[in-house]
């Protein structure tokens, strides 16, 4: 395979974002890759506004409690509790519909591509919308920030103290639940430490919490401010100690490039180009440069990295919202379509995340991937339904049912979308008709072996050329290789 520039600017749109938009069609065979590189990083250098869809009444509800005397003071009566839990599980659908949308509309494709796989790798699972949300903000704030800033912020977030239990951890009771974590999936990866170290960070931990509004909260009465040993140093440390002592360990820097390249570039890593961008991020923890060196490097664009990574389903879905400008009737149907495809924002299966890789493909989520593009194309409905996991999805079973919108004949949810197919035809409206097939199948699809065009013609209609661009892009969209990036 010949790698041309408007493949390189293809791949990189595809890695470094969600896809090119359907007005980016023409630009990728005549910008320069170097110039798609600098407006890409330009494009995500504004620090983003915090996405905030929490209902007022649950705000007031937790600053009421908040603000009572310390002589009143009481935590949260049961019926506030399930008016808080109601109303939470709604506000996380909203924050994750609103999400979605800004990854598939802002420019800043490139933070949004970080904070989506920081989302996985600080993986929490909280019902808590304003706990949610602000780890969300954090993530996309620090998306392409230092890495250290990143981590201590994530650290002491409302969010992840108590997924990881770690308000329970106290002065001679310690929980060892978030040191853990901490170590084997947010820094140095299984392997790389001991139980005692285990032991003993947890004792630095002792104190950390959070209030009920979502604020850092050291209990100083509740730390263990004895001496420790973490990791062959020895003092009386804190947890912004264990935190630092993990940064100064070379394997953190390894171990995050790794997975950021596995990530980006290809589920195998090469390691002689992994030692080379550690070596270069363990100087100072800087994502962007990170992101940089990789982006920037001749082996990004190497055949065998291009095409060879699966889509997640939230890449898929907003890669095609992207390809085709559409208006989506009922926005909801989209974590229905999540929760088939195996991943939900802000429901992650566990602390480690989502598996990722060949894991997002079994038989019967790839033919349901497949019939994706045909069903927006018709308004066809999700005849489909998943699986009753209600322990895992925490009272969320009903995502498909009671409020999600339109429903078919056949009682599942319709895919109602008014695609714009004027602005996507007259994208193509200079390219000859016997060159269009190879032009909406450069721009759709990556990879080594290109999709058999003597094949594909069967099943396009060609009564006309607008019919012919439509069908065209619908089928090609249904081919596997569409499902790789």
């Amino acid at each position: 395979m010949i790698v041309t520039p408007q493949l390189k600017n293809q791949h990189l749109l595809w890695r470094a974002g969600f896809g090119p938009m359907a007005e980016e069609y023409q630009q990728l065979a005549t910008a320069t890759n170097k110039s798609y590189i600098n407006s890409l990083f330009k494009a995500s250098a504004k620090s983003p506004e915090m996405i905030d869809v929490a209902d007022s009444a649950l705000k007031g509800l937790v600053m009421g409690v908040k603000e009572v005397s310390n002589a009143q003071k009481r935590d949260l009566d049961e019926d506030q509790r399930r008016k808080m839990r109601q109303q939470s599980r709604e506000d996380i659908k909203s924050l994750n519909i609103t999400w979605l949308n800004q990854m598939v509309n802002s420019e800043q494709q490139l933070r949004e591509k970080m904070a989506l796989f920081w989302h996985g790798h600080f993986a929490s699972r909280n019902l808590n919308i304003l706990y949610q949300q602000q780890l969300l903000d954090i993530i996309r704030q620090n998306a392409l920030g230092n890495f250290g800033d990143l981590l201590r912020d994530v650290s002491k977030s409302a969010s992840m103290l108590n997924f990881l239990n770690n308000n329970q951890n106290k002065k001679g009771h310690p929980n060892e639940n978030f040191a853990r974590e901490v170590m084997e999936l947010f820094t140095m990866g299984r392997g790389n430490y001991t139980e005692n170290d285990i032991k003993e960070a947890a004792r630095a931990f002792t104190g950390w919490g959070a209030n009920i509004s979502g604020e850092f909260a050291f209990r100083k009465f509740q730390h263990d401010d004895g001496q420790k040993t973490v990791l062959g140093k020895t003092g009386n440390y804190d947890g912004d100690d264990v935190l630092n002592i993990l940064l100064e360990h070379k394997q953190t820097a390894t171990y995050i490039t790794r997975k950021i390249y596995r990530y980006f570039v290809n589920d195998v890593p090469d390691e002689a180009h992994v030692t080379w961008l550690a070596d270069r991020f363990y100087s100072n923890y800087d994502i962007k440069e990170l992101m940089k060196d990789i982006f920037t490097s001749d082996w990004f664009y190497d055949a065998k990295n291009i095409g060879s990574r699966i889509k997640s389903p939230v890449e898929l879905i907003v890669g095609i919202r992207r390809a085709l400008p559409m208006k989506l009737e009922n926005e909801q149907v989209q974590l229905l379509l999540q929760r088939l495809l195996g991943q939900i924002l802000f429901y992650p299966p566990n602390v480690a995340g989502w598996p990722g890789g060949k894991n997002w493909i079994d038989s019967s989520s790839l033919m349901f991937r497949l019939r994706i593009p045909q069903l927006i194309y018709d308004n066809d409905e999700v005849g489909l339904a998943p699986k009753d996991d209600d322990d895992q999805m925490m009272g969320m079973k009903d995502m498909a049912g009671k409020g999600m919108g339109k429903m078919g004949k056949k009682g599942g949810q319709v895919i109602s979308a008014a695609v714009d197919w004027e602005t996507y035809l007259n994208k193509f409206e200079k390219v000859p008709r016997e060159k269009l097939l190879s032009a909406i199948s450069g721009i759709l699809i990556q990879g080594v072996v290109p999709v058999d065009e003597k094949i594909l013609s069967k099943y396009v209609d060609s009564s006309s050329r607008e019919s012919f661009i439509k069908s065209a892009t619908i089928q090609l969209m249904s081919t596997p290789e569409y499902q790789l990036c």
